[in-house]
């Protein structure tokens, strides 16, 4: 009864993101959640859910973690917020000199925004300025087929999930896409990069970046690609003089099985986009990092005043968002949580071969903490709507992609968590109508 009139007050005036509102009339259950804490969240009757999916994938350390819950509340009575131009803190000169020191030494500069989507289009009006300064204008960006940067203008514009963008295409960017890799194999690495470089050749003149996230495309259904493509498009963007930025706002602080995905390929890019993981999910922060060429582009004098990036955000550099990154990356450093995870790593994949018994099962994949499950020869119209209600009566949170169910828990999930998730997947699975 209590969901019920917590349910019934929202939905008189609140208007959910990704949602057809109406399905909350029958089809979606809307769960009222009040208390949540490490892979567990609980709503106003106690019941509980697994939260396999980190909460949109950000909250890497579980919810309510006792140890960025202290460093939050020391910060609050510290200093909560501060314009961030022509004044600076202590929490954002930490944080920017440790992401610095975890990244190759080439990015030593920071740009920070308060979103993943936000910092997307921070890199590419840097990207596109940078050229301008120069001289060039480049009105162009490739991205991969089947990718997904975010949802404002900018970053959908260079996106290419026809579900997101195609009413909105009479008011976007113009962009060119270049065949994503149809597997993790080398083979398909290499046929990606030839076709990528032809594009570029084209239209040479007018491109300013190449945008992707390596390793796993993650709301682009999941599709993974071998490290060495990685390579390949660095090799081809230092060859065109045109700048590579990785857009590891999903993929990094862990989720592949390195800190940051790119470490596979042992490649540095332009621009490096990070957020969600960078906070463990407690509020929103982004930051795009770059080099010294990029940085000096824009350093001018008051004459010249056009060259400067104006781009800003009222929350820009928030000391509590810093506050919980710092404490983030402590856990990330006291815990050596990336030798930990490979075990995890490990067991989710020995664990995962159960559901290739499953007929509706097409593939498998897996990079990292990142696994999902590809499904074919089912009835169910909606069937990522099937599953996920059939998950939630289990007590488990799964948000299948269309007909991939994946799995990014938080990497504080223990292994019999882990089986009950894998569990109640299979017999979502199982339960399919075909």
């Amino acid at each position: 009864m209590k969901n019920e009139l917590i349910i019934e007050r929202d939905l008189k005036h609140i208007w959910h993101p990704c949602t057809q509102m109406s399905d909350h009339e029958g089809a979606l259950p809307l769960i009222p959640i009040k208390r949540a804490k490490g892979v567990y969240l609980y709503d106003f009757e106690n019941n509980s859910y697994i939260d396999a999916i980190s909460s949109w994938w950000v909250n890497i350390f579980g919810h309510s973690n006792d140890y960025i819950n202290s460093k939050l509340k020391a910060q609050v009575d510290e200093l909560e917020h501060i314009i961030f131009a022509g004044f600076s803190h202590e929490p954002i000169i930490k944080l920017s000199e440790r992401l610095v020191n975890l990244t190759p030494k080439e990015l030593n500069k920071c740009f920070y925004a308060d979103n993943g989507s936000s910092a997307i289009e921070v890199a590419l009006k840097m990207s596109f300025h940078y050229h301008k300064n120069l001289g060039e204008t480049k009105p162009l960006f490739i991205s991969l087929t089947n990718s997904y940067h975010g949802e404002t203008l900018g970053a959908l514009s260079i996106g290419d999930v026809s579900l997101y963008k195609d009413v909105y295409s009479e008011i976007l960017i113009k962009t060119l896409h270049s065949p994503h890799p149809l597997d993790d194999s080398e083979e398909e690495a290499i046929r990606a990069s030839i076709t990528l470089k032809k594009i570029i050749e084209k239209n040479l003149n007018n491109i300013s970046a190449v945008i992707f996230e390596p390793l796993v495309q993650c709301a682009g259904y999941m599709k993974m690609h071998h490290p060495i493509f990685l390579k390949l498009v660095r090799n081809i963007c230092d060859e065109f003089k045109i700048h590579l930025i990785l857009d590891e706002i999903a993929v990094g602080f862990g989720r592949t099985g390195t800190m940051f995905a790119f470490e596979q390929a042992n490649i540095t890019p332009d621009f490096l986009v990070l957020s969600k993981g960078l906070t463990g999910g407690y509020l929103p922060l982004s930051v795009v990092l770059t080099n010294d060429n990029i940085y000096n582009a824009f350093y001018c004098d008051y004459k010249s005043y056009e060259k400067t990036f104006l781009h800003s955000h009222s929350y820009t550099g928030n000391p509590l968002a810093c506050a919980v990154a710092n404490a983030t990356l402590d856990i990330f450093e006291k815990d050596n949580i990336i030798e930990k995870n490979r075990e995890k790593i490990e067991y989710m994949r020995e664990k995962s071969k159960i559901f290739r018994e499953l007929k509706y099962v097409k593939e498998v994949r897996q990079r990292g903490m990142i696994l999902a499950i590809e499904l074919e020869g089912y009835k169910e119209e909606r069937i990522n709507l099937a599953i996920y209600n059939f998950a939630l009566k289990k007590g488990v949170l799964l948000r299948p992609l269309s007909n991939i169910v994946y799995f990014m828990p938080p990497y504080v999930i223990t292994k019999e968590e882990i089986d009950r998730v894998f569990q109640v997947a299979y017999e979502a699975i199982d339960n399919l109508k075909i």
